[in-house]
């Protein structure tokens, strides 16, 4: 399940209500992405979305390491707006028989989010606003699964 999420959300709460009656699940893998004020460079982050594609773009992908990893479901939560310093941008859980599998399609999932996902990001701060791209380690982290 995929959700573009306007409000900040509380990634506890969700990790707790995925868990719920999984008596059949070995693993539950999870991330949080925090937006980071850069040394005070940065005091918003702003994400945009193209509603409907952006989350078509990824709910393909999800579907994907769900087979590539054997996953038996999978929880992904992505800021959109406006995103102050210490708030959740992105929320990944996964859940598999085994650890491994959990563990990397969460890695998986997050090298793509990173660097292919269909979002735009912008920075604000005191010397204005400048749109962000990813990194060459995003890309080089990416690339490790022939993303």
């Amino acid at each position: 399940m995929i959700t573009l999420a306007q409000a900040p959300f509380d990634p506890g709460a969700l990790l707790t209500a995925f868990c719920a009656g999984r008596d059949e699940t070995g693993a539950v893998a999870s991330f949080v992405g925090l937006a980071r004020a850069e040394g005070g460079s940065a005091s918003i982050l702003e994400l945009e979305a193209y509603p409907g594609f952006t989350e078509s773009a990824i709910e393909a992908f999800a579907v994907e390491a769900a087979g590539r990893f054997g996953l038996q479901d999978w929880r992904i939560v992505h800021r959109v707006g406006k995103i102050a310093p210490g708030e959740a941008v992105v929320f990944v859980t996964t859940a598999a028989k085994h650890r491994r599998a959990a563990f990397e399609a969460c890695d998986f999932l997050m090298d793509w989010l990173k660097s292919r996902a269909p979002f735009w990001k912008k920075e604000h701060g005191p010397a204005g606003a400048r749109w962000i791209e990813p990194t060459a380690q995003d890309r080089t982290d990416a690339q490790r699964w022939d993303v």
